[in-house]
């Protein structure tokens, strides 16, 4: 599964000069937790929640916080002195393909600890993935799990006879039985099927030529 086939399409975006006020009112509205500023259809960074709440926060006392050694003191003024959404955006922003794998943006996402990613291709803003798209994938049925599997060209060609494989799943947990050329392309199987969303384990019967 890829980004395309999870992101929304129609994005709320904000222009750099869209008043910080009016983004705000624009989250809530939309009951999102980030926007994209836009130009042109390229994406020049995000306003989060989090940006937002830098508006909230008292301005003197600032190299007693914790947030003053985590930003440069320059970057956290102009977050508090912000008056649009270029000001205030987190900028550059942290975005993804439409191609790329929906475990990609899973990672993304948690290793940058950001809850979306603006979808860019060929540097213009197509769409956007939240961390709750993710989970509605992940929340799939067996039977779209094992679809999915059984359609990819990629894996169908690692089969040693056609048809004489089997891809069974229950509950999220997948079971591979069959034949494949070598132990490299059984090994590959698994690291797809693992990367499935919704996938909560493989567990792997598959041998190959000269396999015990």
């Amino acid at each position: 599964m890829r980004v395309r086939d999870v992101m929304t399409t129609d994005v709320a975006t904000v222009a750099p000069h869209t008043d910080l006020r009016d983004v705000a009112a624009l989250l809530v509205q939309k009951r999102i937790s980030g926007v994209p500023v836009v130009d042109g259809g390229r994406v020049l960074g995000v306003v989060s929640e989090r940006d937002i709440l830098f508006k909230e926060r008292p301005s003197d006392g600032l190299h007693r916080g914790v947030l003053a050694w985590l930003m440069d003191e320059g970057d956290l003024m102009l977050k508090i002195d912000a008056r649009t959404a270029e000001t205030a955006m987190t900028s550059p922003a942290l975005t993804i393909g439409p191609a790329r794998a929906v475990a990609d943006a899973a990672a993304l996402m948690l290793d940058e600890g950001v809850s979306r990613l603006p979808v860019v291709d060929h540097g213009v803003l197509v769409g956007i993935v939240t961390r709750h798209d993710l989970v509605r994938a992940f929340a799939r049925s067996d039977e779209e799990i094992s679809q999915e599997i059984e359609a990819d060209p990629l894996i169908r060609s690692y089969w040693r006879i056609p048809g004489a494989w089997d891809i069974s799943v229950r509950h999220g947990e997948v079971t591979l039985t069959g034949k494949v050329g070598s132990k490299e392309q059984a090994q590959l199987i698994e690291a797809f099927v693992d990367r499935v969303p919704g996938v909560v384990a493989v567990t792997s019967r598959l041998h190959w030529e000269n396999s015990q």
